[in-house]
């Protein structure tokens, strides 16, 4: 392999585009007679240069000759950005012998006696990668660690460190330098640096420090208590025997005032220790800063810890006894953390927390309410569905809980209100001992509904489960005081006429006798005050609803007035009571059909809506066996098995969630970590520490521990052919939010291959971070480039360049190879997520941007499809299962998934097998839905591509 060692970017310049190109002969002169400005800006245009791949060896002298002896301050910042950049290295390896003049210069600086200059130095020297520019500066280096300013020894130290670390064999000494020099620094950023070495040097010496000065650790400064905290991590997962010595030391740093300290504390005591008390602690640390901490990031951070711990049997027991401690985080007002921290807290209450838990909601309802703003609306909902939730698994204080909800029903957030009715439907189903006391509530609440499905909703459920004499009646009188004046026609009409609508039937629209000012009698007809009439009487709300064109509300209207009347004529003996409702219910329903065809409403009735309350009316005048059993008793039956069912989901879900105990078999073998494959032999056990962070960082580890994952190699994009002079192939690594190209070049060539560059340019939403360096290819020798690309949103992008060399006595021309396209897939950005039906219907009618993709595939299997269909968009089919099992020839399916940058991708499936073709392809359509028109269009490409991939395979086979 090459021994050229690929040249890292440590400093982004941001390089303006240059009106006109730039004379090398012109800036020569410039940095040699100009002023200082000139030489300044004669300076930056040979650092722009550079950065963008030009090689400028003439300029390289003149700048030691005219610029570097130069004392300004700003001339200096900026060679130290030159020398960091420019080429320090002849084509074949050997160090410049210009670069002699220039670590005398270096050393001089070192010397300097401002403060800023020796300290930006030493910072610069941290950077060079020349062992032969460094070693005739380490005596001027390991003098600065005595210098009387804090900036240089903290630099110094940081830079003995960063030599110590590339080339020990300079200074061998530096851990007993550095401790002894430990012992007496008093700043605290120097001692942090100190100690930072140590740790990573010579972790025995950083041991010795820490065990002098143990009892002082809460009186040192924040930066040095996190290294502190670092090292008594990794001492005590190398050797737990260690932990009684230190675990004292993490407990006073949770009360530490800086917030990183008590976090980090907070995360080695949950690690060193499972020891309820310890777990307590940090458990009540990590909420401390949760409720003190302004920054809605870094509270989202602590609760996925709280969340964390929540997992461990034993920490779970310890958090439910602070679940009240949780409910503090409320009072921030980002809905997010209010979102988590309900979810977390549900989780956790017990029976003895629940009472409080639920009066402390109660409260938290109350604060919500007139307050219409958007947030708290949301905020409303989420509290609704946590008393949901509480009083399911505890039916015990659901009792005290209803009352409190109901009185939403006639709040104007139609949301929170359909939550209320979700709840107590289930309630009332569920738990027979509060029918009366649902019903009583939805009576006294029913005349002030706001919200026509809200009303439609209470209508369902006062009418499946008003079962005795007095609340059938009840319900009845608040039917007819919400509609007025029957018939509703000529009701309407006077009300159009302006005459006053009343209950009696007698005519409104007789002369009213008035007395004037002076005592006379004048008559004033409805005629006359038609106008202010009109402004002044309002429609029931029930009649408003179906005057706006919405009779959906009438022909649930007219299914409770049928229920109600076929249940009180089994209920009442008397006959005539019997009639009377029944007529009653019958004239409400005619009605309403009346209206619906009289042309009065905004919209006319729909013929399905008009069906519906003919049946009713049917069922009334003649009613059967089979025809009272359904209105009665049918749909309380399909929804008990439809809560049974969901219960049933639910439960799976909760399995599915949660960790199945470790159980260990007698004769199961016991695995030792220093007889692994690649374990450390030397007797040490320090890369515990280094594998726990990695697990931790990568999120799932490799099971195996052999061989990388075999979907390693399907990142690999062979980028030119075999036959090229150069091969190129790419492993494309796919982080969070950018992508690192590994790029192997080979040189299938005889020849020395100079100047070798790999040029890259993009399209979509992404962007190159830095350009590669160019590199030297001995003959049939291979090098390996890695090049970093941003992403920003989740488009399909596309990755293009070649690679540009030079041939040692081949002339001036280059050559260049030209590289196939990679193409980013967007699924590496998607993953599955799930919604309520509510959101999933919200969020489709909010998104602007739709693609309607045919389908065009050779499966006939509709099942199949729709796996296929699954598996390469990285969807959830949020469908339950049993709304798509049987053969019915069609299939509807709703799927939703969500990008790493938050973006929400919804897609709706309506396929059908064609009719009387058994072996027929499915066909059908799938339409998407997103915010962004670009997350909708590279959705769409990639299903089409997927079944082209499936229709490739059928022909390839046949």
């Amino acid at each position: 392999m090459s021994s050229i060692v690929e040249q890292p970017c440590y400093t982004l310049i941001n390089i303006p585009t240059e009106s006109e190109p730039i004379n090398e002969l012109q800036m020569k002169q410039d940095l040699e007679k100009g002023d200082i400005p000139v030489k300044i800006d004669a300076l930056k245009k040979t650092i722009h240069m550079i950065l963008s791949g030009e090689r400028l060896p003439g300029l390289l002298m003149t700048i030691i000759r005219f610029v570097l002896p130069l004392q300004d301050h700003t001339i200096k910042k900026l060679l130290l950005i030159f020398w960091e950049i420019v080429p320090k290295t002849s084509p074949d390896g050997k160090l410049l012998q210009e670069m002699i003049l220039v670590c005398d210069a270096y050393r001089k600086d070192l010397q300097h006696p401002n403060e800023y200059v020796r300290g930006s130095t030493l910072r610069f020297l941290c950077k060079l990668k020349e062992p032969e520019l460094l070693e005739p500066l380490m005596p001027t280096i390991i003098a600065c660690l005595e210098h009387r300013h804090a900036y240089v020894r903290r630099n110094a130290v940081l830079a003995i460190f960063t030599i110590y670390r590339n080339f020990e064999f300079l200074i061998p000494d530096a851990p007993e330098q550095i401790a002894k020099y430990l012992e007496e620094e008093r700043d605290m950023s120097c001692r942090r640096n100190a100690f930072l070495m140590l740790l990573h040097a010579d972790q025995n010496r950083a041991l010795a420090y820490l065990a002098a000065c143990l009892d002082l650790v809460p009186t040192f400064g924040d930066i040095l208590q996190l290294v502190i905290v670092e090292l008594i991590y990794k001492v005590c997962l190398a050797k737990p025997s260690e932990r009684a010595r230190f675990i004292r030391c993490i407990y006073s740093l949770l009360n530490s005032p800086s917030a990183a300290v008590r976090y980090e504390a907070a995360g080695t005591l949950v690690t060193l220790s499972s020891v309820p008390t310890a777990i307590k602690a940090a458990a009540s640390c990590y909420i401390e800063l949760v409720v003190k901490e302004s920054d809605n990031n870094v509270k989202l951070i602590v609760l996925d810890r709280l969340i964390a711990m929540k997992e461990s049997e034993s920490h779970e027991r310890v958090l439910q006894d602070l679940v009240m401690d949780i409910l503090r985080v409320l009072g921030s007002p980002a809905l997010e953390v209010r979102t988590k921290t309900l979810a977390l807290a549900i989780d956790l209450v017990t029976n003895r927390t629940v009472e409080e838990v639920v009066q402390f909601l109660k409260k938290e309802i109350s604060k919500t309410v007139g307050k219409e703003h958007e947030d708290s609306g949301k905020y409303r909902q989420l509290l609704v569905r946590t008393l949901h939730t509480c009083c399911i698994k505890f039916p015990d204080v659901a009792a005290t809980v209803i009352p409190v909800l109901v009185d939403f029903l006639s709040e104007n957030n139609e949301a929170a209100a359909t939550d209320v009715l979700v709840f107590i439907r289930e309630a009332i189903q569920r738990f027979d001992n509060l029918q009366p006391l649902i019903i009583e509530k939805l009576l006294e609440v029913f005349l002030n509904i706001r919200s026509v499905k809200v009303h439609r909703g209470a209508l369902w459920i006062l009418g499946e489960y008003a079962t005795t004499k007095e609340d059938i009646e009840s319900l009845m009188n608040r039917i007819r005081s919400s509609l007025g004046e029957l018939p509703l026609v000529e009701a309407e009409n006077k009300r159009q006429n302006g005459e006053k609508p009343s209950d009696d039937g007698a005519t409104p629209s007789q002369p009213a006798q008035l007395v004037t000012s002076d005592g006379t009698y004048a008559t004033q007809s409805a005629f006359s005050s038609s106008s202010n009439r009109k402004k002044e009487e309002k429609r029931p709300a029930l009649v408003q609803y179906m005057m706006d064109g919405d009779f959906f509300i009438g022909a649930s209207l007219s299914t409770t007035l049928a229920k109600l009347a076929l249940r009180y004529k089994s209920l009442v003996s008397d006959e005539q009571k019997s009639n009377r409702i029944q007529a009653e219910a019958m004239l409400v329903m005619s009605s309403i059909l009346q209206l619906g065809r009289s042309g009065l409403a905004t919209k006319a009735m729909t013929h399905d809506d008009g069906e519906r309350i003919s049946l009713c009316l049917r069922s009334l005048a003649c009613p059967t066996t089979i025809v009272q059993h359904v209105f009665t008793e049918g749909c309380r039956d399909a929804l008990g098995r439809m809560l049974t069912a969901k219960a049933e989901e639910d439960s799976q879900t909760q399995k599915a969630k949660e960790k199945t105990g470790c159980i260990v078999q007698v004769d199961d073998a016991i695995q030792f970590l220093q007889l692994n494959k690649g374990a450390d032999l030397s007797g040490g056990t320090g890369d515990v520490f280094e594998q726990s962070l990695s697990a931790a960082v990568a999120g799932r580890s490799n099971s195996s521990g052999d061989s990388p994952a075999p979907s390693a190699l399907s990142k690999v994009t062979q980028l030119t052919g075999f036959s090229d002079p150069v091969y190129a192939e790419a492993l494309v690594h796919v982080n969070q939010y950018d992508i690192v190209l590994d790029v192997l070049i080979v040189n299938q060539t005889e020849d020395t291959l100079q100047n070798c560059t790999l040029e890259l340019a993009t399209m979509g939403d992404l962007k190159l971070v830095e350009r590669p360096q160019p590199i030297v290819l001995a003959p049939r020798d291979f090098a390996s480039i890695k090049a970093n690309v941003k992403v920003a949103s989740t488009e399909n992008g596309i990755i293009f360049g070649n690679i540009v060399y030079d041939i040692s006595g081949a002339g001036s021309d280059r050559s260049v190879v030209v590289l196939n396209d990679i193409h980013i897939d967007i699924m590496d950005y998607i993953v599955p997520a799930s919604c309520t039906d509510a959101e999933f219907r919200q969020m489709w009618a909010e998104f602007e941007w739709e693609n309607k993709v045919s389908v065009n595939t050779t499966l006939a299997d509709l099942r199949e499809y729709l796996a296929h269909l699954l598996k390469s968009t990285n969807m959830r089919c949020l469908t339950p299962e049993k709304a798509l099992s049987g053969q019915c020839g069609f299939m509807a399916a709703n799927m939703y998934a969500k990008s790493i940058f938050g973006e929400d991708a919804l897609a709706n499936l309506s396929i059908e097998k064609p009719f009387n073709k058994p072996d027929a392809p499915v066909v059908g359509h799938i339409r998407i839905r997103a915010k962004s028109q670009g997350m909708a269009l590279s959705l769409g490409d990639k299903i089409n591509s997927a079944q082209k991939l499936i229709q490739a395979k059928v022909v390839q086979a046949a």
